[in-house]
C-alpha cells in the first residue's frame, strides 16, 4: 500500500473542518478535489474514514483514530520545518500575519520605507481577521491586537493602539446628538471591544452602515453616513474626517508581536520581527489620541 502524504494532509484538514466547502477554502482547491482525494485515501487504506451526511462529513470511529495519528505526523513534519528554518540564511520568505486595516494602513507603509534593510527577504503579508495558527506554519510571526493566549508561543508587547469617534468634517455639528447615526462592525465582529463600546455609547440611536472591515467603515464615515470608531492612525490620516472627543472613550488595545519559539531563531524571521517592532515603537504618536487624550 502506497500512501500520498498530501492525501493525509487533506484528510486532516477535512477532519478539522467538518465540511467539504470549508476544507476546500482552507486548502484553496475545489471541493470536488477534496472529495476525490478522500476517496483515493479510503481506497488505499481499505476503510471508510467519513460518513457523508447532509450537514457535513463526520469521522467514522476508524477515521477518528487515524486523525489522531495524522495530527502527530503533521506536528513532526512542522517541527522538522521549524528546525530547518532556525538555521536558514538571511534570505527566503517570511509570512507575517496582521489584521487587514492594521496591515494596509499602518504597517505596510512603514515596512516599505525600510525596504532596503530587508531587500534580501521576500515578505508575505497575510491579512485576515481570523487568528492564524503559527504552530501549523500558517505564518511565521503575527502582529496581533490583544494579549495572545496561544500556548507555547513567544510574545512581545510593542505598544497600544487607541481609538476615537470619527465622522465627516462637520457631520456631528450639523445634527443634534439624538439624531446621530453610527457605523460599526457587522455581527461577525460583535465581540470586538470597540464594537461593544459603540453599542453602549449609541444607546437607542441606530446604525446607518455596518461592515466587517475598518477600511469600509472609514469610507462610509468619509461619505457622511455616520460616526465610526476608528484607530487614531486611520482617522487622523484622513483630511476628510474629524475627531469627535468624548468622555470615557474606547479602551486602547495592546499590540503584540507573536512568533513560534523554534522559528524565532531564523535570521530572516528575527529581522522582520525587529523591523515590525521598530515600526510600532516609532509610531507611538500616530497610535495615540490627538493631544494625548481622548476626553473632552
Amino acid at each position: 500500500m502506497k500512501l500520498n502524504w498530501d492525501d493525509v494532509r487533506i484528510f486532516l484538514t477535512l477532519a478539522r473542518a467538518g465540511s467539504l466547502s470549508t476544507a476546500a477554502r482552507s486548502l484553496q482547491v475545489e471541493h470536488t478535489t477534496v472529495a476525490r482525494r478522500i476517496d483515493q485515501l479510503e481506497q488505499a487504506l481499505g476503510m471508510r474514514l467519513f460518513d457523508r451526511l447532509p450537514r457535513g462529513w463526520m469521522l467514522t470511529s476508524e477515521g477518528e483514530q487515524l486523525s489522531l495519528r495524522a495530527g502527530q505526523m503533521e506536528e513532526q513534519a512542522l517541527e522538522f520545518m521549524r528546525e530547518a528554518a532556525g538555521g536558514a540564511p538571511l534570505s527566503g520568505t517570511v509570512r507575517l500575519s496582521v489584521l487587514p486595516s492594521l496591515g494596509q494602513h499602518f504597517l505596510l507603509p512603514r515596512l516599505c520605507a525600510m525596504h532596503e534593510r530587508w531587500s534580501s527577504v521576500t515578505l508575505e503579508l497575510v491579512v485576515e481577521t481570523r487568528l492564524v495558527a503559527l504552530s501549523r506554519r500558517e505564518a511565521d510571526l503575527a502582529l496581533r491586537v490583544g494579549r495572545p493566549r496561544d500556548a507555547g508561543l513567544a510574545a512581545r508587547l510593542l505598544g497600544s493602539m487607541h481609538y476615537g469617534l470619527y465622522g465627516r468634517a462637520g457631520h456631528a455639528a450639523s445634527r443634534e446628538p439624538a439624531q446621530w447615526r453610527f457605523i460599526g462592525y457587522d455581527e461577525t465582529m460583535a465581540h470586538a471591544p470597540e464594537q461593544q463600546w459603540l453599542d453602549r455609547y449609541r444607546g437607542q440611536r441606530g446604525y446607518a452602515f455596518r461592515a466587517n472591515t475598518l477600511s469600509l467603515q472609514r469610507d462610509a464615515a468619509r461619505a457622511g453616513l455616520g460616526l465610526a470608531v476608528l484607530p487614531h492612525f486611520m482617522g487622523r490620516a484622513d483630511p476628510e474626517l474629524a475627531w469627535l472627543p468624548c468622555e470615557a472613550p474606547p479602551a486602547p488595545r495592546e499590540l503584540w508581536l507573536v512568533v513560534h519559539p523554534d522559528v524565532r531563531r531564523s535570521p530572516r524571521v528575527r529581522l522582520i520581527a525587529d523591523l515590525v517592532a521598530e515600526a510600532v515603537h516609532g509610531a507611538q504618536e500616530s497610535l495615540a489620541p490627538p493631544g494625548g487624550t481622548d476626553a473632552s
